[in-house]
């Protein structure tokens, strides 16, 4: 099998959908010889902030000498992105040889796969073959019923915060959501829980209880002493002084889940120095989080998707950006999907925009860009839709310019790749 071949085969069934259960992913690890139980991971659901958590504690153990595995979703770039190991996508000929063997196991199935159920099968027995260490193993969606949850059982349950998102699959309300992600939780195994309202963290610490498992909630008010910067952030958080590279007032909340959770792997005689913490913390990288594509005109792309994701966004504009203008406003691009809260994240953003240009994400669930731009004028905001988002990019970057704004694009992972090509392109 070849990797074209590895790829047309896992997308092959993307018509599937998201099918919760795991009735599928179990026959097809049993069938492979279960993987996975040879593992030790780190289990982490939330709806915002899973993403750079995983990534800063990958970064931590590998700065610790341990060999690390990381399974995240979605990718922004290229599909490799979603099994890494040791800071590496996975190789082309590695994927290739490990889609095959769950090929051949997954064929006669008579419930097949899904897309996610695949990939996540590969990441197993990828990461056997490697002999990792640690697996620090990202939820797709929810909790309960992600693909993720065949594991038998993790060291470190981390469920980094609870927001309204995915409602029509997780529930309507956060107690609900919180529910499916406190479905991760194991017998016996410590849980980490960050942000979120009381509904929410009532229901995780009530089902940690009912595992007997030792529950622990990251404390913020230890965050002090922040010096934000575009190209990282300084700040202390208890006796501890922290430096990272992931821009965002947010990832310091980020962070300071990570620092608890390593206290938590060190409670349970997992050797980390602090040196190692200091560095792994100091050389994470995460793409699409207030990231700078760049400087000429200043160029950052968010992936922020859902209002709680919008609100950190906002967070960073008038913190990073909003002292670089005289009005405090930016300039914007948005490609949004439609099935999520569109109108209240634009609500939010429009006080903050000088000028904005839409977009429609290359995905089957995107909003038009023109109705984006409608929503956009109906808060009062001059906006401007484009049929092709390489036609968006060089507007929204020639509006930057000539109003000398920073630009913010935002809106959707699905459109990163497009408009990091785009940028790039106009730059050279």
């Amino acid at each position: 099998m070849t990797y074209e071949e590895a790829l047309a085969y896992i997308h092959s069934v993307d018509w599937k959908g998201s099918r919760p259960g795991l009735e599928r992913i179990s026959a097809l690890t049993e069938r492979l010889g279960h993987p996975e139980n040879s593992l030790r991971f780190l289990h982490i659901a939330g709806t915002n902030g899973k993403g750079s958590t995983s990534a800063m504690l990958a970064s931590v153990l590998r700065s610790a000498g341990y060999r690390v595995g990381l399974y995240t979703s979605p990718y922004v770039e290229r599909f490799n992105e979603r099994i890494m190991l040791d800071g590496e996508p996975i190789s082309d000929e590695d994927l290739a040889r490990d889609t095959e063997t769950v090929k051949n196991a997954a064929e006669g199935m008579e419930d097949a796969p899904t897309e996610f159920e695949l990939i996540t099968a590969v990441a197993f027995v990828y990461y056997r073959r490697a002999g990792c260490d640690f697996v620090v193993l990202e939820c797709g969606l929810g909790g309960r019923w992600d693909a993720t949850n065949v594991i038998r059982t993790s060291i470190l349950s981390v469920i980094t915060g609870i927001a309204l998102d995915h409602c029509a699959i997780l529930g309507d309300t956060t107690a609900k959501i919180a529910a499916e992600k406190a479905g991760i939780i194991k017998p016996g195994v410590p849980v980490l829980f960050g942000e979120g309202d009381e509904d929410a963290e009532a229901v995780i610490r009530r089902t940690a209880e009912e595992w007997g498992s030792p529950y622990a909630r990251t404390d913020f008010s230890q965050i002090t002493d922040i010096r934000p910067g575009l190209d990282g952030t300084s700040f202390r958080f208890g006796e501890r002084d922290v430096t990272i590279r992931l821009p965002g007032l947010y990832q310091t909340r980020n962070a300071a889940t990570v620092l608890t959770a390593i206290d938590l792997l060190r409670a349970e005689d997992i050797e980390i120095p602090e040196d190692a913490v200091t560095d792994g913390l100091y050389e994470a990288r995460w793409k699409a989080r207030f990231e700078i594509l760049a400087r000429d005109p200043l160029v950052i792309y968010d992936g922020a998707h859902n209002p709680q994701g919008i609100a950190g966004a906002v967070e960073n504009i008038r913190t990073l950006l909003s002292p670089m203008t005289d009005d405090g406003r930016v300039t914007l691009l948005m490609g949004v999907m439609a099935d999520k809260e569109h109108e209240k994240m634009i609500g939010m953003l429009a006080p903050l925009a000088s000028h904005v240009t839409t977009v429609t994400p290359a995905n089957a669930r995107s909003l038009d860009a023109a109705e984006t731009a409608r929503e956009f004028a109906a808060h009062g905001t001059e906006a401007v839709s484009c049929d092709r988002l390489e036609d968006g990019v060089r507007y929204a970057m020639a509006a930057a310019r000539s109003e000398a704004r920073p630009l913010v694009c935002l809106g959707s992972l699905y459109m990163y790749a497009d408009v990091k090509r785009a940028v790039l392109s106009e730059l050279s």
